[in-house]
């Protein structure tokens, strides 16, 4: 009774925050064309040219253990909440080879890659098709790690170079003409050493056989796909993992500045940040849990730092536990007693600013910000962009900022955004030259915003 008790309390005080306008509509519009590098190869966007926000969410076991309706409860529920990419994995982690899906059937004959059981993967399809019709990508996973590399994890691993290139054209040939497929290589594992050459055969087979598709790389936590892959031809933009133990804005320093910096330039994001209800370095009885506000704080400090979409993730909704399942990771909900969590929410007010302004010409641009930042915690972070600035200020602490780094502005507007309900509140207007000190209207834990400059 008290379990159920708490379980309503937390929803309804997640409910009372949230936004209060859904995503109308589907969150994609794929008639805009396939998805392609925009040609400055910081960003994704449709073969017409409209920019696309990669706004994901790891579903890892979306095949694995939800049946049809509860497939369809998720898939709406983040279509409404402005998802724009689901990220699952075919061969799942969680005994994905052995423990049959809710369907009752396993994904290979005899765990060999090179025979796929066609009942599996027509359950597949159909979730991919049911993700379409409401305008979300699936970022597809060919498989976890532990098939490729068993240090941790159930296994067993099943690939050789060999045994990788068979399963991957099977796979680039089936969904090769799917319009809503982003390629995730990897799955939570180093890409070097014995490793590389069997993802090396799984990117280059997938990439033979469906040239129409982009290509990234998951790698374990506090990497990069940059570390291996940079150079590779089957990799089209960078993906990270900042983890679950960071609060620092120094794994973003290390992992997405630093990508963003590589040459040949290549688009980067962070793709598995901290989990929202996730035990902070699986220690939760010494630093807490991960809630909203580390959300908002992981995924501005990815925007900001020069990435050009975000994944959001809650620990139960990953591995999708329910009663019947062993929590993983000390996991303390059932998935769809967390769909509603304050941070999923908040998710959509990032998307809504972005693309309200000019999209693609958005560089970081810490010069912005005039106060030395000497706490790794407590780190502003600036981007600006055609006729546009944004400083986002994690605890809403003073900040003085330089009004000269927009080109061409003669007259700027101020304006405070809320990044927990997306409202701007109207500040003033100042000629584009010297410094500003930028006071949110709060400040504290939970208290974060951002300032907009924009040219009149």
């Amino acid at each position: 009774m008290k379990k159920h008790i708490c379980i309503i309390l937390l929803l309804s005080a997640a409910l009372l925050q949230a936004q209060d306008k859904p995503w109308m509509g589907k969150s994609v519009d794929f008639t805009h064309g396939g998805l392609i590098v925009s040609p400055n190869q910081r960003f994704l966007i449709h073969a017409d040219g409209t920019p696309f926000f990669y706004l994901g969410d790891t579903a890892w076991e979306l095949f694995h253990r939800l049946n049809e309706e509860e497939t369809d409860r998720y898939l709406e529920n983040r279509r409404a909440k402005g998802f724009t990419v689901i990220q699952a994995v075919i061969l799942a982690e969680l005994d994905g080879l052995n423990t049959p899906n809710r369907n009752g059937d396993k994904p290979l004959l005899d765990n060999d890659p090179e025979k796929p059981n066609e009942a599996y993967f027509q359950w597949v399809d159909k979730v991919i098709r049911k993700a379409g019709e409401k305008g979300i990508y699936i970022g597809l996973l060919p498989t976890w790690g532990d098939k490729v590399d068993p240090q941790w994890g159930v296994g067993p691993a099943i690939f050789t170079s060999e045994k990788a290139t068979a399963y991957g054209k099977y796979l680039g040939r089936r969904y090769k003409d799917f319009p809503n497929i982003i390629w995730i290589n990897g799955g939570d594992r180093l890409g070097g050493g014995d490793n590389y050459a069997v993802w090396d055969a799984l990117g280059k087979a997938i990439k033979a056989e469906d040239p129409n598709h982009l290509m990234t790389f998951h790698p374990m936590g506090e990497q990069s796909s940059a570390r291996w892959f940079h150079d590779c031809d089957w990799l089209d933009f960078n993906m990270c993992q900042t983890g679950h133990g960071q609060r620092s804005y120094d794994i973003y320093r290390q992992l997405v500045v630093a990508d963003y910096n590589r040459k040949p330039i290549k688009p980067c994001m962070d793709g598995e940040p901290r989990y929202e209800d996730h035990p902070v370095s699986w220690m939760p009885e010494t630093y807490g849990w991960f809630d909203h506000v580390d959300v908002r704080q992981s995924m501005y400090w990815n925007l900001f730092s020069g990435a050009f979409g975000h994944t959001y993730g809650c620990h139960p909704i990953w591995q999708f536990k329910s009663d019947k399942d062993e929590p993983v990771g000390l996991a303390r909900h059932n998935w769809d007693e967390v769909l509603d969590l304050e941070g999923a929410f908040d998710l959509i007010h990032a998307r809504r600013l972005l693309e309200s302004f000019d999209f693609t010409s958005r560089i970081p641009d810490q010069s912005i910000i005039i106060t030395p930042q000497n706490f790794a915690t407590d780190v502003a972070i600036a981007t600006r962009g055609k006729d546009y600035a944004f400083v986002y200020l994690p605890n809403g602490h003073q900040t003085e900022v330089a009004l000269d780094k927009i080109s061409g502005a003669g007259r700027l507007s101020l304006q405070w955004y809320n990044p927990r309900n997306g409202e701007y509140t109207d500040i003033l207007t100042v000629n584009a030259t010297g410094t500003y000190q930028a006071g949110p209207p709060t400040s504290g834990r939970g208290n974060d915003w951002i300032l907009v400059m924009k040219v009149l």
